[in-house]
Protein backbone atom coordinates (compact mmCIF):
# COMPACT_ATOMS: atom_id res chain seq x y z
CA UNK A 1 0.00 0.00 0.00
CA UNK A 2 2.80 2.38 0.92
CA UNK A 3 4.82 1.56 -2.18
CA UNK A 4 1.92 2.38 -4.49
CA UNK A 5 1.53 5.75 -2.84
CA UNK A 6 5.22 6.54 -2.87
CA UNK A 7 5.58 5.67 -6.53
CA UNK A 8 3.93 8.88 -7.67
CA UNK A 9 4.96 11.27 -4.93
CA UNK A 10 8.52 10.48 -3.94
CA UNK A 11 9.78 13.81 -2.68
CA UNK A 12 8.88 16.91 -0.74
CA UNK A 13 5.64 17.55 1.07
CA UNK A 14 3.69 15.29 -1.27
CA UNK A 15 5.66 12.30 -0.04
CA UNK A 16 4.91 13.09 3.57
CA UNK A 17 1.20 13.57 2.93
CA UNK A 18 1.08 10.35 0.95
CA UNK A 19 2.65 8.38 3.79
CA UNK A 20 0.41 10.01 6.35
CA UNK A 21 -2.68 8.96 4.44
CA UNK A 22 -1.45 5.34 4.28
CA UNK A 23 -0.53 4.52 7.87
CA UNK A 24 -2.25 6.28 10.74
CA UNK A 25 -1.76 6.04 14.47
CA UNK A 26 -5.18 4.42 14.86
CA UNK A 27 -4.36 1.16 13.08
CA UNK A 28 -2.13 -1.75 14.04
CA UNK A 29 1.19 -1.63 12.22
CA UNK A 30 4.09 -4.07 12.09
CA UNK A 31 7.49 -2.63 11.22
CA UNK A 32 9.62 -5.45 9.82
CA UNK A 33 13.33 -4.67 9.53
CA UNK A 34 16.63 -6.51 9.44
CA UNK A 35 17.41 -5.50 13.02
CA UNK A 36 16.87 -2.98 15.78
CA UNK A 37 19.31 -1.37 18.20
CA UNK A 38 18.61 -1.90 21.88
CA UNK A 39 20.34 1.28 23.04
CA UNK A 40 20.25 0.30 26.72
CA UNK A 41 22.20 -2.93 26.20
CA UNK A 42 24.12 -1.71 23.17
CA UNK A 43 23.12 -4.83 21.22
CA UNK A 44 21.82 -5.05 17.67
CA UNK A 45 18.92 -7.54 17.70
CA UNK A 46 17.86 -9.38 14.55
CA UNK A 47 15.24 -9.71 13.21
CA UNK A 48 13.06 -6.74 14.14
CA UNK A 49 9.29 -7.21 14.12
CA UNK A 50 7.85 -4.25 16.01
CA UNK A 51 4.11 -4.15 16.61
CA UNK A 52 2.54 -0.72 17.03
CA UNK A 53 -0.96 0.21 18.20
CA UNK A 54 -2.32 3.63 19.07
CA UNK A 55 1.04 5.22 18.41
CA UNK A 56 2.85 3.02 20.96
CA UNK A 57 5.05 -0.06 20.77
CA UNK A 58 3.04 -3.03 22.08
CA UNK A 59 5.28 -5.97 21.14
CA UNK A 60 8.74 -6.72 19.78
CA UNK A 61 9.38 -10.01 17.99
CA UNK A 62 6.24 -11.75 19.31
CA UNK A 63 5.71 -15.43 18.54
CA UNK A 64 2.70 -14.51 16.39
CA UNK A 65 2.17 -11.29 14.44
CA UNK A 66 -1.33 -9.77 14.28
CA UNK A 67 -3.04 -10.97 11.11
CA UNK A 68 -4.92 -7.74 10.42
CA UNK A 69 -1.93 -5.38 10.73
CA UNK A 70 -0.52 -3.13 8.05
CA UNK A 71 3.11 -3.97 7.36
CA UNK A 72 6.02 -1.64 6.75
CA UNK A 73 8.91 -3.55 5.18
CA UNK A 74 12.43 -2.25 5.83
CA UNK A 75 14.80 -4.89 4.43
CA UNK A 76 18.45 -4.32 5.23
CA UNK A 77 17.68 -1.51 7.67
CA UNK A 78 18.34 -1.19 11.39
CA UNK A 79 15.63 0.46 13.50
CA UNK A 80 16.54 2.88 16.29
CA UNK A 81 14.58 5.19 18.57
CA UNK A 82 13.90 8.60 17.07
CA UNK A 83 16.67 10.99 17.99
CA UNK A 84 16.24 13.87 20.45
CA UNK A 85 17.99 17.23 20.09
CA UNK A 86 17.70 19.39 23.21
CA UNK A 87 19.23 22.54 21.68
CA UNK A 88 17.80 23.83 18.39
CA UNK A 89 16.80 27.15 16.81
CA UNK A 90 14.34 26.38 14.00
CA UNK A 91 13.79 30.05 13.15
CA UNK A 92 17.51 30.82 13.00
CA UNK A 93 19.99 30.42 10.13
CA UNK A 94 23.41 31.89 9.59
CA UNK A 95 23.02 33.19 6.05
CA UNK A 96 23.75 36.46 4.26
CA UNK A 97 22.11 39.25 6.25
CA UNK A 98 21.69 37.24 9.45
CA UNK A 99 23.12 40.03 11.58
CA UNK A 100 20.35 42.50 10.66
CA UNK A 101 17.39 40.13 10.38
CA UNK A 102 16.19 41.20 13.80
CA UNK A 103 15.38 44.66 12.39
CA UNK A 104 14.42 43.70 8.83
CA UNK A 105 12.34 40.55 9.25
CA UNK A 106 8.79 40.17 10.45
CA UNK A 107 7.64 37.50 12.87
CA UNK A 108 5.81 35.91 9.96
CA UNK A 109 9.08 35.35 8.14
CA UNK A 110 10.62 33.71 11.18
CA UNK A 111 7.55 31.50 11.57
CA UNK A 112 7.70 30.33 7.95
CA UNK A 113 11.39 29.52 8.31
CA UNK A 114 10.63 27.64 11.52
CA UNK A 115 7.97 25.57 9.76
CA UNK A 116 10.35 24.75 6.92
CA UNK A 117 13.12 23.66 9.29
CA UNK A 118 10.75 21.64 11.46
CA UNK A 119 10.08 19.36 8.51
CA UNK A 120 13.77 19.15 7.58
CA UNK A 121 14.64 18.21 11.16
CA UNK A 122 12.05 15.44 11.36
CA UNK A 123 13.15 13.96 8.05
CA UNK A 124 16.71 13.86 9.39
CA UNK A 125 15.53 11.47 12.10
CA UNK A 126 14.90 13.84 15.00
CA UNK A 127 11.46 13.10 16.38
CA UNK A 128 11.78 15.35 19.45
CA UNK A 129 13.52 18.69 19.84
CA UNK A 130 13.77 21.42 22.44
CA UNK A 131 13.81 24.96 21.08
CA UNK A 132 15.99 27.20 23.26
CA UNK A 133 15.06 30.71 22.21
CA UNK A 134 12.96 32.10 19.38
CA UNK A 135 11.53 35.53 18.54
CA UNK A 136 7.86 36.25 18.97
CA UNK A 137 7.02 32.82 20.41
CA UNK A 138 7.33 31.30 16.94
CA UNK A 139 8.55 28.09 18.61
CA UNK A 140 5.26 27.88 20.50
CA UNK A 141 3.33 28.53 17.29
CA UNK A 142 5.36 25.89 15.45
CA UNK A 143 4.67 23.36 18.20
CA UNK A 144 0.94 24.03 17.99
CA UNK A 145 0.92 23.84 14.19
CA UNK A 146 2.67 20.45 14.33
CA UNK A 147 0.24 19.18 16.96
CA UNK A 148 -2.74 20.30 14.86
CA UNK A 149 -1.31 18.60 11.81
CA UNK A 150 -1.04 21.87 9.87
CA UNK A 151 2.68 21.32 9.26
CA UNK A 152 5.12 18.43 9.52
CA UNK A 153 7.71 18.41 12.27
CA UNK A 154 9.00 16.71 15.41
CA UNK A 155 7.58 16.91 18.89
CA UNK A 156 8.65 20.40 19.99
CA UNK A 157 9.38 21.68 23.49
CA UNK A 158 9.40 25.49 23.16
CA UNK A 159 11.14 27.98 25.45
CA UNK A 160 9.83 31.30 24.15
CA UNK A 161 12.42 34.05 24.49
CA UNK A 162 15.73 33.21 26.12
CA UNK A 163 16.50 35.25 29.24
CA UNK A 164 19.35 37.76 29.08
CA UNK A 165 20.75 40.62 31.09
CA UNK A 166 20.49 44.00 29.39
CA UNK A 167 23.05 43.95 26.59
CA UNK A 168 23.84 40.29 27.24
CA UNK A 169 24.32 37.39 24.87
CA UNK A 170 20.63 36.68 24.29
CA UNK A 171 19.65 40.30 23.62
CA UNK A 172 20.43 41.77 20.19
CA UNK A 173 23.26 44.27 20.48
CA UNK A 174 25.19 46.53 18.15
CA UNK A 175 22.25 48.73 17.17
CA UNK A 176 21.60 52.39 17.93
CA UNK A 177 19.85 53.26 21.22
CA UNK A 178 16.12 52.79 20.87
CA UNK A 179 16.43 50.07 18.21
CA UNK A 180 15.29 46.59 19.28
CA UNK A 181 15.22 47.40 22.98
CA UNK A 182 13.97 44.47 25.06
CA UNK A 183 12.15 44.00 28.34
CA UNK A 184 10.85 41.04 30.35
CA UNK A 185 8.40 40.19 27.56
CA UNK A 186 11.31 39.46 25.23
CA UNK A 187 13.39 37.89 28.00
CA UNK A 188 15.54 40.88 28.96
CA UNK A 189 15.60 40.90 32.74
CA UNK A 190 17.92 42.31 35.40
CA UNK A 191 17.65 41.35 39.06
CA UNK A 192 15.66 38.61 40.74
CA UNK A 193 12.26 40.28 40.42
CA UNK A 194 12.60 40.87 36.68
CA UNK A 195 13.90 37.34 36.14
CA UNK A 196 10.84 35.90 37.86
CA UNK A 197 8.53 38.11 35.82
CA UNK A 198 10.26 37.18 32.56
CA UNK A 199 9.97 33.46 33.30
CA UNK A 200 6.31 33.76 34.23
CA UNK A 201 5.65 35.70 31.04
CA UNK A 202 7.31 33.05 28.85
CA UNK A 203 5.30 30.30 30.55
CA UNK A 204 2.08 32.33 30.27
CA UNK A 205 2.53 32.36 26.50
CA UNK A 206 3.30 28.70 26.04
CA UNK A 207 6.92 28.01 27.00
CA UNK A 208 7.42 24.40 28.12
CA UNK A 209 11.06 24.98 29.11
CA UNK A 210 13.19 27.97 30.05
CA UNK A 211 16.56 29.08 28.64
CA UNK A 212 18.76 31.57 30.47
CA UNK A 213 22.06 33.02 29.26
CA UNK A 214 24.41 32.71 32.25
CA UNK A 215 27.48 33.94 30.37
CA UNK A 216 28.49 35.89 27.31
CA UNK A 217 28.53 34.04 24.01
CA UNK A 218 30.25 33.69 20.67
CA UNK A 219 27.78 34.92 18.04
CA UNK A 220 27.17 38.25 19.73
CA UNK A 221 29.14 41.43 20.32
CA UNK A 222 29.05 41.74 24.11
CA UNK A 223 32.07 41.18 26.34
CA UNK A 224 34.56 38.32 26.63
CA UNK A 225 33.08 34.97 25.60
CA UNK A 226 33.44 33.46 29.06
CA UNK A 227 32.23 36.38 31.18
CA UNK A 228 29.54 35.53 33.72
CA UNK A 229 26.44 37.68 33.15
CA UNK A 230 23.71 36.48 35.52
CA UNK A 231 24.60 36.33 39.21
CA UNK A 232 24.21 33.21 41.31
CA UNK A 233 21.18 34.76 43.04
CA UNK A 234 19.48 35.45 39.71
CA UNK A 235 20.27 31.97 38.41
CA UNK A 236 18.96 30.29 41.56
CA UNK A 237 15.77 32.33 41.44
CA UNK A 238 15.32 31.33 37.80
CA UNK A 239 15.87 27.63 38.56
CA UNK A 240 13.54 27.65 41.56
CA UNK A 241 10.78 29.47 39.69
CA UNK A 242 11.03 27.21 36.65
CA UNK A 243 10.90 24.10 38.82
CA UNK A 244 7.85 25.43 40.65
CA UNK A 245 6.10 25.29 37.30
CA UNK A 246 7.27 21.72 36.75
CA UNK A 247 9.58 22.66 33.86
CA UNK A 248 13.25 22.26 33.02
CA UNK A 249 15.70 25.14 32.70
CA UNK A 250 18.81 25.25 30.51
CA UNK A 251 21.68 27.70 30.90
CA UNK A 252 23.82 28.91 28.03
CA UNK A 253 27.26 28.94 29.66
CA UNK A 254 30.73 29.08 28.12
CA UNK A 255 32.90 30.44 30.94
CA UNK A 256 33.94 28.54 34.05
CA UNK A 257 32.44 30.92 36.62
CA UNK A 258 29.06 30.91 34.90
CA UNK A 259 29.14 27.11 34.51
CA UNK A 260 29.80 26.66 38.22
CA UNK A 261 27.19 29.23 39.25
CA UNK A 262 24.54 27.63 37.02
CA UNK A 263 25.20 24.14 38.36
CA UNK A 264 25.22 25.27 41.99
CA UNK A 265 22.01 27.23 41.39
CA UNK A 266 20.14 24.08 40.35
CA UNK A 267 20.00 24.67 36.60
CA UNK A 268 19.13 21.38 34.89
CA UNK A 269 21.51 21.49 31.92
CA UNK A 270 24.60 23.48 30.94
CA UNK A 271 24.51 24.31 27.23
CA UNK A 272 27.84 24.49 25.37
CA UNK A 273 29.91 24.00 28.57
CA UNK A 274 32.93 25.15 26.59
CA UNK A 275 35.40 26.19 29.32
CA UNK A 276 34.79 23.56 32.00
CA UNK A 277 37.77 23.16 34.30
CA UNK A 278 38.35 20.13 36.51
CA UNK A 279 36.90 22.09 39.43
CA UNK A 280 33.75 22.79 37.42
CA UNK A 281 33.54 19.13 36.37
CA UNK A 282 33.67 18.02 40.02
CA UNK A 283 30.88 20.44 40.93
CA UNK A 284 28.72 19.34 38.00
CA UNK A 285 29.30 15.71 38.99
CA UNK A 286 28.31 16.45 42.59
CA UNK A 287 25.12 18.23 41.55
CA UNK A 288 24.10 15.77 38.84
CA UNK A 289 23.77 18.58 36.28
CA UNK A 290 23.44 17.58 32.63
CA UNK A 291 25.95 18.96 30.15
CA UNK A 292 25.22 19.61 26.49
CA UNK A 293 28.39 20.11 24.43
CA UNK A 294 28.14 21.12 20.76
CA UNK A 295 31.10 19.95 18.71
CA UNK A 296 30.10 19.74 15.06
CA UNK A 297 29.41 23.45 14.84
CA UNK A 298 33.06 24.16 15.62
CA UNK A 299 34.02 22.99 12.13
CA UNK A 300 30.73 23.65 10.34
CA UNK A 301 30.74 27.42 10.77
CA UNK A 302 32.61 29.38 8.11
CA UNK A 303 34.98 31.49 10.19
CA UNK A 304 35.64 33.77 7.21
CA UNK A 305 31.96 34.75 7.16
CA UNK A 306 32.03 36.01 10.74
CA UNK A 307 32.71 39.63 11.76
CA UNK A 308 36.25 39.95 13.17
CA UNK A 309 35.17 40.38 16.81
CA UNK A 310 32.98 37.29 16.68
CA UNK A 311 35.59 35.26 14.81
CA UNK A 312 38.17 36.04 17.48
CA UNK A 313 35.86 34.71 20.20
CA UNK A 314 35.08 31.57 18.18
CA UNK A 315 38.74 30.79 17.55
CA UNK A 316 39.47 31.22 21.25
CA UNK A 317 36.71 28.98 22.55
CA UNK A 318 36.85 26.11 20.01
CA UNK A 319 39.95 24.28 21.33
CA UNK A 320 38.72 24.73 24.89
CA UNK A 321 35.41 23.11 23.99
CA UNK A 322 37.24 19.97 22.84
CA UNK A 323 39.09 19.77 26.13
CA UNK A 324 35.84 20.25 28.07
CA UNK A 325 34.13 17.47 26.13
CA UNK A 326 36.91 15.00 26.82
CA UNK A 327 36.85 16.06 30.47
CA UNK A 328 33.10 15.37 30.55
CA UNK A 329 33.83 11.81 29.44
CA UNK A 330 36.67 11.39 31.93
CA UNK A 331 34.44 12.52 34.81
CA UNK A 332 31.52 10.39 33.58
CA UNK A 333 29.19 13.39 33.54
CA UNK A 334 25.61 13.13 32.36
CA UNK A 335 25.87 14.13 28.69
CA UNK A 336 22.78 15.01 26.66
CA UNK A 337 22.57 15.71 22.92
CA UNK A 338 22.24 19.23 21.55
CA UNK A 339 23.46 20.70 18.30
CA UNK A 340 22.68 24.44 18.19
CA UNK A 341 21.16 23.72 14.77
CA UNK A 342 20.63 27.01 13.02
CA UNK A 343 24.23 27.98 13.64
CA UNK A 344 24.80 25.40 10.88
CA UNK A 345 22.20 23.98 8.46
CA UNK A 346 19.14 22.29 9.89
CA UNK A 347 19.02 18.63 8.96
CA UNK A 348 22.73 18.17 9.67
CA UNK A 349 22.00 17.54 13.35
CA UNK A 350 23.25 13.93 13.25
CA UNK A 351 26.73 15.10 12.29
CA UNK A 352 27.13 15.90 15.98
CA UNK A 353 27.26 12.13 16.61
CA UNK A 354 30.30 11.69 14.39
CA UNK A 355 31.97 14.68 16.05
CA UNK A 356 31.47 13.11 19.48
CA UNK A 357 32.96 9.82 18.33
CA UNK A 358 35.91 11.68 16.79
CA UNK A 359 36.65 13.29 20.15
CA UNK A 360 36.54 10.16 22.27
CA UNK A 361 33.00 8.88 22.72
CA UNK A 362 32.08 5.35 21.66
CA UNK A 363 29.40 5.02 18.94
CA UNK A 364 26.86 3.46 21.33
CA UNK A 365 27.42 6.19 23.93
CA UNK A 366 27.02 8.87 21.27
CA UNK A 367 23.72 7.30 20.16
CA UNK A 368 22.61 7.03 23.78
CA UNK A 369 23.17 10.77 24.26
CA UNK A 370 20.77 11.42 21.34
CA UNK A 371 18.15 8.97 22.57
CA UNK A 372 17.77 7.59 26.09
CA UNK A 373 20.04 10.13 27.81
CA UNK A 374 18.30 13.14 26.29
CA UNK A 375 14.91 11.65 27.16
CA UNK A 376 16.14 11.41 30.76
CA UNK A 377 17.47 14.97 30.70
CA UNK A 378 14.02 16.24 29.71
CA UNK A 379 12.05 13.74 31.86
CA UNK A 380 10.45 12.29 28.73
CA UNK A 381 9.95 8.78 30.01
CA UNK A 382 7.77 7.76 27.07
CA UNK A 383 10.51 7.75 24.40
CA UNK A 384 14.21 7.27 23.76
CA UNK A 385 14.31 3.48 23.30
CA UNK A 386 12.81 0.77 21.11
CA UNK A 387 10.88 -0.74 23.98
CA UNK A 388 7.41 -2.07 24.68
CA UNK A 389 5.19 0.60 26.24
CA UNK A 390 7.03 3.57 24.75
CA UNK A 391 5.97 5.83 21.91
CA UNK A 392 6.52 4.55 18.39
CA UNK A 393 9.05 7.24 17.53
CA UNK A 394 11.30 5.18 15.28
CA UNK A 395 13.91 5.73 12.61
CA UNK A 396 15.97 3.35 10.49
CA UNK A 397 19.36 3.44 8.80
CA UNK A 398 21.15 1.07 6.48
CA UNK A 399 23.41 -1.47 8.14
CA UNK A 400 24.87 -1.24 11.63
CA UNK A 401 25.45 2.31 12.93
CA UNK A 402 27.78 0.97 15.61
CA UNK A 403 30.20 -0.03 12.83
CA UNK A 404 29.94 3.37 11.13
CA UNK A 405 28.38 6.25 13.05
CA UNK A 406 28.10 8.25 9.81
CA UNK A 407 25.16 5.98 8.87
CA UNK A 408 23.10 8.09 11.27
CA UNK A 409 23.37 10.96 8.80
CA UNK A 410 21.37 9.02 6.20
CA UNK A 411 18.06 8.20 7.86
CA UNK A 412 15.87 6.17 5.50
CA UNK A 413 12.73 5.77 7.61
CA UNK A 414 10.96 8.04 10.08
CA UNK A 415 7.92 7.23 12.21
CA UNK A 416 6.56 9.61 14.85
CA UNK A 417 3.81 8.51 17.23
CA UNK A 418 3.09 5.54 14.98
CA UNK A 419 2.70 7.61 11.81
CA UNK A 420 5.13 7.09 8.91
CA UNK A 421 6.66 10.28 7.54
CA UNK A 422 9.54 8.88 5.52
CA UNK A 423 10.21 5.54 3.91
CA UNK A 424 12.80 4.21 1.45
CA UNK A 425 11.85 4.64 -2.19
Amino acid sequence: MLNNCIGKFAVGFLLAFCLLSSVSADETVVVRAHAYLDVASGKVVSPANIVIEGGNIVAINPATLPADASTVELPGLTVLPGMIDIHTHLSYEIAPGWRTEVVTWTIGEYALRSAKNARVTLMAGFTTIREVGAPGFVDVATMKAVERGDIIGPHIIPSGYALSITGGHCEPTGFAPGVVEGDYRSGVADGVDEVLKAIRYQIKHGAKSIKICATAGVLSFEGPVGAQQYSFEELKAAADETHRHGLKIAAHAHGTAGIIAASEAGIDSIEHNSMMTEEAARIIKKNGTWVDPNLHLTTAVDMNALPPAIRAKAEYVVPLSYESFQRSIDYNLKIAFGTDAGVYPHGDNAKELAARVKFGMTPIEAIRTATMYSSQALDLNDRGQVKVGLMADLIAVEGDPLDDIARMQDVRFVMKSGVVYKQPE
